[in-house]
């Protein structure tokens, strides 16, 4: 078992908990996307189910339950979540009422290995009114040995009435220390941390994400391609119909959409010219934020080609008249 130094704090004290006989029916796990919570919660379930662990933190890795497991095929452990729509070929939008109650009779039944019984339910912000209902009620009747592991990075997205009845296990951000280490682990070089761990926000898995995905080269030419607009050496309308050409717009928007906040960390703090004044971080902020509008309404049929044409000039008009003053 390896754990990434913000994975084991919430499983230490989840297994802690366990093993004091304190570890409640239902665990809410949650934090930021991409840093591994739903792998955490397969490793707790798989320590739960463990037969032969005793006193230790980890699985055993050798009893029947961990061959099964490993295997795929336990019987006392089941994911929830987003379902395929046969009619439509498209995942659904929202976890429905029947995966709950299916959920709830299979919970009931007699354990296969005369253990435990373990639910991890994904995305379980995505449950829809019905399906919360349904599954309060098994938070209000818990039963011995069954245990449920809500999966989510938008908790408040929960009814309070199903928060409130769950034991909180919280996966904050790591700090940038640890982040750097860890993807220093994993191989990627340093010029691709400096430049894609900031406009991740800190996260470092989404920053691996991105790097696994040629991100480095995406957000090198972005930023090129923003600094040519703001010299007037690319059109907005060449440069808008390029960000459109294939399926990687909206990291294309998210890179540029960073950049320009790093730009408003630079004026606000101020450089060798001194801070710009408050009307020219107005008009950035402003936008960054049309840019965001923009890459969340890409699902829709919309003139994006238009939309972004008009954001990179206004882009090159910010960075002229800026440079006037």
């Amino acid at each position: 078992m390896i754990l990434s130094p913000w994975q084991e704090p919430a499983y230490t004290r989840a297994l802690q908990a366990f093993l004091s006989g304190r570890l409640g029916h239902a665990q809410l796990l949650s934090g930021p996307a991409h840093l591994g919570k739903g792998e955490l919660a397969v490793i707790l379930a798989k320590r739960l189910l463990c037969r032969d662990a005793g006193t230790d933190l980890s699985a055993c890795g050798r009893c029947l339950s961990c061959q099964r497991f490993e295997q795929g095929s336990h019987g006392d452990f089941r994911q929830v979540g987003i379902e395929l729509n046969e009619k439509t070929g498209k995942l659904k939008t929202a976890i429905g009422v029947d995966q709950i109650r299916d959920m709830n009779e299979w919970l009931g039944l007699t354990a296969q290995l005369d253990g435990a019984r373990v639910v991890i339910v994904e995305t379980a912000h995505r449950l829809n009114v019905q399906a919360a209902n349904a599954l309060l009620k098994t938070l209000e009747e818990p039963m011995p040995g069954r245990y449920l592991v809500l999966v989510t990075d938008q908790a408040k997205a929960l009814p309070v009435t199903v928060r409130s009845r769950c034991q909180r296990l919280e996966m904050p951000m790591p700090s940038t220390e640890q982040a750097r280490h860890w993807l220093k682990q994993k191989g990627v070089p340093d010029e691709a941390v400096e430049r894609l761990l900031p406009v991740a926000g800190g996260n470092p898995g989404l920053m691996l994400e991105w790097y696994q995905q040629r991100g480095l080269a995406l957000y090198e030419q972005v930023y090129k391609d923003m600094g040519a607009i703001s010299k007037d050496q690319l059109g907005a309308s060449e440069a808008a119909r390029n960000w459109l050409a294939d399926d990687q717009t909206a990291m294309r928007l998210l890179f540029a959409a960073g950049i320009a906040y790093r730009l408003a960390r630079t004026w606000a703090l101020g450089g060798k010219t001194g801070p710009k004044p408050p009307l020219a971080l107005h008009r950035l902020q402003d936008w960054i934020d049309g840019i965001n509008r923009l890459r969340l309404s890409l699902s829709q049929p919309l003139r994006h080609d238009l939309g972004l044409a008009g954001l990179l000039h206004d882009w090159r008009q910010l960075l002229h008249d800026c440079r006037q003053d």
